[in-house]
């Protein structure tokens, strides 16, 4: 645990270049204008000394820790931190009575920051709670990911949660300027120059992230050419020390089921450069090609069907190609997957026939097989009528037993399967109309017209992941 009151003089040497060059007021703080904007909720709050637990939502290198800083110097607070990497109840009590001592004999709040809190198992999350409603810890907390579903609703519903966003470029750019010409923390000391293009390059190599920024900076400067002029960073040394540089992606967490959720809406919205672009976006991020290859066929059997059956071949193929060829091979035919079915005509019929089928199924109960349905291999069945009256459809015209039924005697006939006006399914719905009517003629049902989109029992439309 740290306290930002500490008297010592701080030490410069050795501190990172992201830690030296932490903002010490609102002005000098980069970004999220949403939340500090003159006339703000937040920057009132900070402003107006009204402390409150608060929950710092974002990206990595956003400021969320120096935000809580920010907010404990300003409000007059003690600093306290905690990482849910390395602690456990033991020291949250420690930091909960370090708190206590702290407003007996200095008559002052504490703000007790946990970063990463979603870390946190729920019974940590819950040592929180008594000292946060007495007051004794104003509760601010940090993470990356999505607090609903990694935080207790017991901690939520007594925290604010702020939603930080990735910086921009310009944003990047100002803390890059900033650390090239501030002589007290930064490198104006050493006057490396760094050309306006590259310092562009470098924010957006950057990704959002200002801790990545001035790390990278960093180590540019340290390999910065000399020249007759001083030392600069060129464009060669800012290749070296960027070419290893990812994107933001989690592998597993918020930002991983957005990006899947928007490759599965891009191919459902029949747009495969979007579809393309997700798909990289993904790849690149290190995720899982076998994960990525099952979720390539859902979306073939959930949004393609039988519109074009071909598409949940390919889907089919283009995962057993990534296995035989790995990566980087194997990708281009997932790529090749994923086109094809963004620009295949669509149907979730089948999905939606699947879904109202599954809830007769739940609600209707264990039916029993009509008779004539019963396999016979013994003679006990046949006496029993396992069977009897079964008529076998190749043994009729066109192939097709007409009247038959073979729903439970007990249920009336479902119509599940509806074929939308769109690739195969058109030809698959003429075909299914002319067997209802043959059917009805054999019943000598009366039929109100040669089409009944309406029938069948209407479900309510169950929604995917996506």
């Amino acid at each position: 645990m740290t306290d930002l009151f500490d008297t010592a003089p701080i030490d410069e040497t050795g501190r990172p270049l992201a830690d030296r060059m932490r903002p010490r007021t609102l002005e000098e703080f980069a970004g999220q204008e949403h939340l500090l904007a003159p006339g703000k909720p937040l920057r009132r709050a900070i402003e107006e000394d009204r402390l409150h637990s608060m929950l710092f939502w974002g990206p990595p290198g956003t400021g969320k820790t120096t935000l809580a800083r920010m907010i404990a110097h300003y409000c007059g607070a003690q600093f306290l931190t905690l990482s849910a990497v390395l602690s456990g109840v033991k020291d949250i009590r420690a930091a909960v009575e370090q708190a206590r001592e702290h407003r007996r004999m200095r008559g002052k709040p504490t703000v007790l920051f946990v970063d990463e809190v979603h870390r946190f198992n729920k019974s940590q999350q819950d040592a929180f709670l008594p000292h946060v409603e007495d007051g004794t810890i104003a509760f601010v907390g940090a993470t990356t990911e999505n607090p609903s579903f990694e935080l207790n609703n017991a901690l939520l519903s007594r925290v604010r949660t702020y939603v930080l966003k990735g910086l921009t470029e310009a944003d990047i750019r100002a803390v890059i300027d900033a650390a090239l010409t501030d002589a007290e923390r930064g490198l104006g000391d050493r006057h490396i120059r760094m050309a306006d293009g590259l310092r562009d390059r470098l924010a957006k190599a950057a990704d959002g992230d200002a801790r990545r920024a001035l790390n990278l900076l960093e180590i540019a400067a340290d390999l910065a050419e000399e020249g007759e002029d001083g030392a600069e960073i060129t464009g060669a040394t800012l290749d070296e020390v960027t070419s290893q540089g990812l994107r933001r992606f989690d592998k597993g967490g918020e930002m991983f089921y957005d990006q899947i959720s928007a490759l599965h809406k891009s191919v459902r919205g029949s747009d495969p450069d979007a579809s393309l672009y997700w798909l990289c976006r993904m790849i690149d991020g290190g995720c899982d090609l076998v994960y990525l290859s099952r979720r390539v066929v859902r979306m073939a059997s959930e949004d393609i069907g039988n519109a074009d059956p071909r598409g949940l071949t390919l889907a089919l193929e283009a995962w057993d190609v990534y296995e035989r060829l790995g990566s980087p091979e194997g990708e281009l035919a997932l790529a090749q997957a994923v086109v094809y079915m963004a620009c295949a005509p669509k149907s979730n019929a089948v999905y939606k026939a699947y879904s109202r089928a599954m809830s007769d199924v739940r609600e209707l109960g264990s039916l029993d097989v009509p008779l004539h349905l019963r396999n016979a291999p013994t003679k006990l069945m046949k006496e029993l009528d396992y069977g009897r009256d079964y008529r076998y459809a190749h043994d009729e015209a066109d192939g097709f037993a007409a009247g038959a039924r073979y729903f439970p005697d007990d249920m009336p006939e479902r119509r599940y399967y509806l074929p939308v006006d769109r690739g195969l399914e058109i030809r698959i719905r003429e075909k299914l109309e002319d067997l209802r009517r043959r059917n009805a003629d054999a019943r000598g049902e009366i039929r109100a017209g040669s089409e009944d989109k309406g029938s069948g029992k209407e479900m309510p439309e169950t929604q995917s992941d996506d």
